[in-house]
């Protein structure tokens, strides 16, 4: 019933000087001998401090996790073999984003041009993650509905408290940093594929965008692969959160899915109301409140979580995640990568003491 849901992951990985911690160019030196090996899954990003990898079509969350756990392997490997550290956080502790350099791309300069220093200022680094779809239809009756779950997995996925030496008091900062830009947040409802389409073809026409993959949401009907994209996420720090966060928005996919096959919907709320969760769970990650839309009051988010888990429970064997997922509760427990990265700053104040902490989870069970 749900072959369709494939699982297809994209991370974005700090380079780092091993000697001094900060970022640093490594001048598409890792991804021209990683291609050696992975291919075409690792490639060069805006900045030339970061490194983009992506997994295969992946048939069920277990391929997807032997996939990540080789690329953090291959790509950290070949890092060090060059004389460079990785590490996987939204945001890094202090380096500055003036101090980094542009890949030498026409599409990155063409960028630069348009957005001037909300572009250049754009040092983040995210997961993001594409589950199958039967249908371009499917996929946006999917994508409207699951826009309501978006702040529960964001909250578990915070990994990005400091910016440019500083404790922002966000748990995601990385989702401040890209606000600056155009067309990114929480998408709108569209009643058809058709009228996505005449939105996208609207801003084609109009000089926006040259592209839909411009289009930056925090989830989209994906315009070229028959997939919906979560966006949403900070990279996480461990591949057992990448994976668990991944697993858990195929399983929401899945539940829609099974609802629309039984005629039935899940409940359409508002872009601004979705947009309030999602503030919150930047600001507090797994900490706060988020607001149940439906009794209209505020509500732990770790409750609204295990409710979360309640209503995917019964497609999570169907598509063998449940031992994945059931990893949710020890992220609830211990902290999400942002919780973790403070408890390191409150015990050692040394934001290089955080960075080294970063840079030794990022092989954690790989």
């Amino acid at each position: 019933m749900y072959n369709a849901f494939t699982v297809g992951i994209e991370e974005e990985y700090m380079v780092m000087d091993p000697k001094t911690r900060e970022l640093r160019s490594h001048e598409q030196k890792i991804v021209e001998h990683a291609h050696k090996v992975i291919r075409d899954q690792v490639k060069a990003e805006f900045h030339q401090a970061v490194v983009e990898v992506g997994t295969r079509i992946c048939n069920n969350i277990h391929d997807a996790r032997e996939d990540v756990a080789l690329l953090r392997k291959t790509i950290a490997q070949i890092a060090g073999d060059l004389g460079f550290s990785i590490g996987a956080s939204g945001t890094h502790p202090f380096s500055h984003w003036q101090q980094q350099l542009i890949t030498d791309n026409p599409r990155y300069f063409e960028i630069v041009n348009e957005m001037q220093d909300a572009a250049r200022s754009n040092l983040i680094f995210g997961l993001h993650v594409h589950v199958g779809m039967e249908s371009r239809d499917m996929a946006l009756h999917i994508a409207n509905s699951v826009r309501y779950f978006l702040p529960h997995i964001f909250a578990l996925s915070t990994n990005s408290p400091f910016w440019e030496g500083r404790n922002t008091g966000f748990k995601s900062f990385r989702t401040k940093v890209f606000d600056k830009f155009p067309r990114t947040g929480i998408p709108d409802y569209f009643a058809s594929i058709e009228e996505y389409d005449r939105y996208i073809q609207l801003l084609v026409k109009t000089n926006c965008i040259d592209n839909a993959k411009k289009v930056w949401w925090d989830l989209r009907v994906h315009p070229f692969f028959n997939t919906v994209e979560f966006r949403i996420c900070d990279v996480p720090m461990t591949l057992d959160d990448t994976i668990t966060i991944a697993g858990l928005f195929q399983a929401v996919c899945a539940k829609i899915y099974k609802l629309r096959m039984q005629n039935l919907n899940f409940i359409i709320y508002n872009r601004a109301l979705v947009n309030e969760n999602k503030w919150r769970a930047s600001r507090y990650g797994i900490e706060g409140n988020l607001i149940d839309f439906g009794k209209e009051m505020e509500v732990n988010t770790r409750a609204l979580i295990f409710e979360l888990l309640d209503f995917i429970d019964d497609v999570v064997d169907d598509l063998g995640s449940r031992e994945i997922l059931s990893a949710t509760a020890r992220i609830l427990e211990n902290g999400t990568g942002a919780d973790r990265q403070l408890k390191v700053y409150e015990d050692t104040q040394d934001l290089v003491a955080v960075t080294d902490f970063i840079q030794q989870q990022f092989l954690a069970n790989c």
